[in-house]
């Protein structure tokens, strides 16, 4: 019989990822040792130091397509295969990387930026073998704008509008190439940091796809009703007078690579959590739309994210043949906002009705035995989502497992 103790101490304004420090001690009566570890917060900035729950199946070359969704990952969730698995906790290193290197600092004047140069970002958050190399930083640009009378007394970091948001890494590693079969790009977003992006995050109505982000837009001059919610809408298209679009750098860096690797096979993975979540979801689109026939297979592996557009777009992403994993805490409220689910025809009569996409692997955090903590907080944190997912298999993992391979964050 286990018991576990979970605490949570602190809290900042400054992400979804509030609690600064959250401690569990697990012991068994039937061993004389116990073992401890101990959680903090995805958005500690200091970098990684803490073992991974990654674990690299030794071969993938067979099966990779299976686990990217070519299948729709039919008979892979339920139960979740142990390779499936191994795959989603390493993509979840790259967005815990992305939340590593976020500056949170905010009496910094270096806040909202990277704190890496891009060829240390992965080491120095425990990735030094990962076999990516990162090759472009992404920046957002928020939409929209405080108040003249606001501005002038706010502080510097409440009004900033342009932020670093992720990176694009390319698997460069021949052993790590051969054991996955293919060469991957990641895409990895964090989420929310910034009041500019919570400010996005509150524009919950849904906007229409601009026509250049429409797979419709080739065959008609309307984008079939196709929307978005408009704050993620905004972070995604917006730029500004120093830094280009989101999607204007992605579609940018995404050309190069296929250029750069035209005969070799090719998957791009976006990954992200919370608003990276829903960025990960445009961007796939953007990325299947923009690139047509020549678009490689693109997966999108999303951890605690909120809707992202109506009937419409689901149906128009599934167009694309664009893959969708979506984890799923039913216990965390972000992952049930913005709006309410509605069908085609009740969504003609609001702006306010949304659609899943692509496939849902659920978990449930009340459900966990090694979590007894059921805040908002936690049940939308980053290695919560981590958690669960590594303890998916029936078997107990803590009754033979050493400690050092639990999970220890940063």
């Amino acid at each position: 019989m286990r018991a576990a103790i979970i605490s949570n101490p602190q809290t900042t304004p400054f992400s979804h990822n509030f609690p600064r420090g959250a401690t569990a001690t697990f012991s068994s009566m039937s061993q004389k040792s116990s073992c401890s570890f101990t959680i903090k917060a995805s958005w500690k900035s200091e970098g990684s130091s803490g073992r991974s729950l990654a674990v690299k199946t030794k071969n993938l070359s067979e099966k990779w397509k299976e686990f990217q969704g070519i299948k729709n990952w039919e008979g892979l969730l339920n139960p979740l295969d142990e390779g499936l698995r191994d795959e989603i906790l390493r993509y979840g290193e790259f967005v815990k990387a992305a939340y590593g290197c976020f500056n949170f600092d905010s009496t910094s004047t270096e806040f909202g930026s990277c704190i890496y140069p891009k060829g240390k970002m992965l080491a120095s958050c425990g990735m030094e073998k990962s076999g990516y190399k990162v090759t472009k930083n992404l920046y957002a640009n928020a939409g929209v704008r405080m108040p003249e009378w606001m501005q002038q007394w706010a502080p510097n970091w409440a009004t900033k509008s342009s932020s670093w948001i992720g990176y694009v890494a390319v698997c460069n590693n021949k052993s790590e190439m051969s054991r996955l079969g293919r060469r991957d790009v990641v895409i990895a977003f964090r989420g929310t940091a910034t009041c500019m992006e919570w400010m996005e995050n509150l524009r919950a109505t849904l906007s229409e796809v601009p026509k250049d982000l429409s797979a419709a837009a080739e065959e008609e001059e309307e984008c079939c009703d196709c929307k978005v919610q408009s704050g993620f809408l905004s972070l995604y298209t917006t730029s500004s007078r120093t830094r280009r679009s989101l999607r204007d750098s992605v579609r940018e860096e995404i050309r190069k690579v296929i250029a750069t690797y035209p005969d070799e096979p090719l998957s791009i993975t976006i990954t992200g959590h919370s608003l990276g979540a829903s960025l990960a979801t445009l961007t796939a689109y953007d990325i299947a739309t923009s690139l047509g026939a020549a678009a490689p297979l693109i997966t999108v592996v999303s951890f605690g994210g909120p809707r992202v557009g109506n009937k419409s777009f689901q149906r128009e992403l599934e167009k694309t043949g664009t893959k969708v994993l979506r984890i799923v805490n039913s216990d965390d409220p972000i992952t049930k906002v913005p709006g309410f689910l509605a069908d085609d025809a009740a969504a003609r009569w609001t702006q306010w009705g949304y659609a899943e996409v692509g496939k849902e692997l659920r978990f449930s955090s009340k459900e966990c035995p090694y979590i007894s903590e059921s805040g908002i907080a936690t049940c939308h944190d980053l290695t919560t989502y981590l958690q669960l997912v590594y303890m998916s298999e029936t078997r107990d993992r803590y009754s033979s497992i050493p400690s050092n391979k639990i999970y220890v964050d940063c």
